[in-house]
């Protein structure tokens, strides 16, 4: 027996491997662009799968497509969302930048999958019908990346902010020495680092939340090139009552269809805030290592939970790999962001033509910051243990502490001070006892690295 089945399409026959549940203009997209190896996210391809089961409840609704081909629509759709045939959207993310290839190749395996001997259903008159391509995958990229972002990233971030917050009380008492420009500078409790970081997190999430409201608008319906060409007049506005209905999220038909299908401009904004984010996980994961640095000749501030050996020639070497990771995932979405922005500027006339590769990568970055997210709240942040001993003992002999005295004797005293103690290895207190007029008592209260972290003028009494 063949390995192969012959399908046809406008161009002519075509032959199809046997198992396939895909027809001729799958094969031929196939053949056409293979060049990485690698799909669209699964998540783009159950959301065309959703706009086509919407689309025929819809259209059967409208007196254009019969109950049975309707039914027979909606249950392969169904079958494909549930996951049951991701073996059978072959199509390289680098195709026709419309993505018409991944339009027709569910459009088929619908067809496919909703064939009987009683009925024949067709992927480009009953599946599509009432559709373009050029609607249908921008549509998909806002529902996708709006489900990605509900029911994954967000998430994600908001755990994360939670793990940090529990771990600034639990270290709110540990004081250390501020650093910037990594040099020593006044001390702060650990908690005021952490709840930077929480800070961070916590914009992070109203930044993408408050872009969320634009990805719900969506354009299904504005067909061919956005004048709603061969869909009845009342489909574009049913479809997003029925989207909406199936996903349980609010979304409303865009101002307008010909910006929508020409640009991509939301997908633009998102990937900014993902990239906002991406930095800020850059930055955490770095403090993280450099706190974890060590353990004997680095800042040995905090002790990282040990996951894996972290040498194949020095036995003992325990590496911060979840930082490492999460610093890596940060640059890949970051790069990401250019290729979008470079995505997001190729609208000509009436379309956008790098869909596919906004779509991958805008759900990629979803997708690899959310795990990331994770990862780095429960294997990193919450498990890691203070060493109180080694951050208490330095802070003493910062001569950076004399700061706190440059509003009562000036910063040009303050200076001498500072110098003569780095210089002689000597407490801060000690020369300030012997350069000023201050008692022990006094400076002992004043120069109090936990007080200092308070912030204000102090007071000093002689």
């Amino acid at each position: 027996m063949s390995n192969n089945r012959i399908e046809f399409d406008s161009m002519g026959n075509i032959e199809v491997p046997a198992n396939a549940y895909y027809g001729a203009q799958t094969q031929r997209a196939v053949q056409n662009f293979n060049i990485s190896g690698h799909n669209l996210p699964i998540q783009f391809i159950y959301a065309i799968a959703r706009i086509k089961r919407a689309a025929a409840y819809v259209n059967c609704d409208l007196g254009l497509l019969d109950k049975l081909r309707a039914n027979s629509i909606i249950i392969a759709a169904d079958s494909i969302i549930a996951g049951n045939h991701n073996d059978h959207f072959p199509i390289d993310v680098f195709q026709t930048g419309s993505g018409t290839s991944s339009n027709m190749n569910v459009n088929e395996v619908i067809s496919y999958l909703a064939y009987s001997e009683k009925i024949k259903i067709s992927a480009n008159d009953h599946v599509n019908m009432s559709q373009s391509s050029n609607d249908t995958i921008p549509s998909a990229i806002n529902i996708s990346s709006v489900l990605e972002i509900n029911g994954r990233l967000l998430p994600a971030l908001r755990h994360i902010h939670n793990v940090i917050i529990y771990k600034a009380k639990y270290v709110d008492d540990v004081v250390k020495t501020g650093r910037t420009h990594l040099m020593d500078a006044m001390p702060i409790r650990m908690s005021q680092e952490l709840y930077g970081w929480a800070e961070q997190v916590n914009q992070s999430i109203e930044r993408i939340e408050h872009c969320l409201i634009s990805f719900m608008n969506i354009s299904q319906g504005g067909t061919a090139v956005g004048t709603g060409i061969n869909a009845h007049p009342k489909f574009a506005s049913n479809i997003i009552d029925k989207l909406s209905e199936d996903t349980g999220l609010c979304f409303k038909l865009c101002k307008n269809f010909f910006a929508n299908q020409s640009s991509q401009d939301t997908s633009v904004e998102m990937s900014g805030h993902l990239k906002a984010f991406a930095c800020a996980l850059m930055k955490i994961s770095n403090d993280l290592r450099l706190m974890n640095s060590g353990p004997i000749s680095g800042f040995s501030e905090i002790e990282i939970e040990a996951l894996q050996p972290g040498s194949s020639i020095m036995p003992g070497k325990v590496n911060p790999v979840i930082p490492e990771t999460a610093a890596q995932v940060a640059a890949q979405v970051i790069g990401n962001d250019t290729v979008i922005t470079i995505g997001g500027q190729s609208g000509n006339f009436q379309l956008n033509v790098m869909l596919p590769l906004i779509a991958n990568n805008l759900l990629e970055s979803i997708t690899i910051l959310s795990n990331v997210t994770i990862l780095l709240a429960d294997k990193c942040i919450k498990t890691f243990k203070i060493h109180r001993e080694k951050i208490k003992a330095p802070i003493n002999k910062n001569p950076v502490l004399i700061t706190a005295l440059n509003t009562i004797i000036g910063y040009e005293k303050s200076s001498k001070i500072a110098n003569k103690a780095y210089k002689n290895g000597r407490f801060i207190i000690d020369v300030a006892h012997e350069d000023t007029n201050f008692s022990r008592v006094a400076l002992e209260c004043y120069l109090d690295p936990a007080k200092l972290t308070l912030g204000g003028i102090p007071s000093i009494k002689k």
